[in-house]
């Protein structure tokens, strides 16, 4: 999806928030429905990383941090040409990771403790190139203020009960209505972006680490562990599901609402296909190293795995 789609799709939600808005106070609820929107995207915009990294409990890496993933990061970066991002590590047993941040100039990367304990260097290597991708085509940004409408639609819409404006233009039938279509629709938009730039970040990710089968084996190692191990956290805000390379939630009948993540073995077949072009293309003169020093494996993926914590 390019960014004119992106845009209509949140110029849609935007006009959702407003018309709730109307329905619950008129013409004047419509503006303060605006207003509100308005402060919550700048709002968003300044502080959607520390925000979702508070959510997740998440600390820093040091410079010096014993396992490398500071360098790994800086060289993958440095591959995207982009700038340092800041690293940090969740502590839950769930291998899973995300992106946040408002532009690439002030943005993160956070890894789980399980999934630098369960892949080995070359695909987390894939995993941190996913999230880099993500924050070179700005969709941390894009999908932070997408979730924070989402979760302002539902609180508008739930409002529709306790307010009688709403009742009066559209009767109780037509309240009950607004109050579950409004999340439904406001949780389409936000699938359908987050669906869609997966695919983009699945394949910009493996342009930037040189081995699309890294991050394939990577995505099929992570859909396992994230489907028998919970993380507490993303349960208690499952509006930053969407953010997560692999879809966090499981453990609630309500996380199939959130299921915000195109099937992991598309994604999987897609980088597959992408490596068996690349294998028929004529080697290049000069083959770039993989970064941090990590050994070019065959094609077929490596199995070597190390402790990481």
């Amino acid at each position: 999806m390019g960014y004119f789609k992106t845009a209509l799709l949140m110029a849609a939600m935007t006009a959702l928030f407003m018309g709730i808005g109307y329905l619950l106070g008129g013409g004047g609820g419509a503006l303060i429905a605006l207003a509100v929107a308005a402060a919550m995207n700048v709002f968003t915009w300044w502080n959607s990383d520390r925000m979702v990294l508070r959510m997740h409990n998440a600390r820093p890496v040091g410079a010096r941090d014993s396992f490398g993933l500071n360098t790994m990061v800086a060289d993958l970066a440095k591959n995207a040409g982009l700038p340092m991002p800041a690293v940090y590590i969740i502590d839950t047993p769930q291998p899973n990771a995300f992106a946040t941040g408002r532009n690439p100039a002030n943005a993160a990367v956070a890894v789980t403790t399980g999934l630098m304990q369960s892949l080995s260097r070359e695909e987390l290597a894939g995993v941190v190139a996913h999230e880099l991708a993500h924050i070179r085509n700005h969709d941390t940004a894009i999908m932070t203020v997408t979730a924070t409408f989402a979760g302002a639609i539902s609180m508008l819409a739930n409002f529709a009960l306790f307010f009688g404006g709403s009742r009066e233009r559209l009767g109780l039938v037509g309240t009950l209505a607004m109050m579950f279509l409004a999340p439904v629709a406001a949780a389409l938009v936000q699938m359908a972006i987050s669906r869609t730039r997966e695919y983009a970040a699945d394949k910009a990710g493996a342009e930037i680490c040189g081995q699309p089968l890294w991050l394939a084996s990577a995505l099929a190692r992570i859909q396992q562990g994230a489907a028998r191990i919970d993380n507490d956290a993303a349960e208690r805000h499952p509006g930053t599901a969407h953010m997560f390379i692999i879809n966090p939630l499981h453990a609630h009948k309500r996380d199939s609402m959130f299921a915000t993540h195109p099937a992991t073995e598309n994604r999987i077949a897609a980088l597959r296909a992408m490596a068996g072009e690349a294998a028929e293309q004529p080697a290049p003169r000069e083959v770039r190293s993989a970064p941090s020093g990590l050994p070019r494996v065959p094609r077929g993926g490596s199995q070597r795995k190390g402790p990481w914590t």
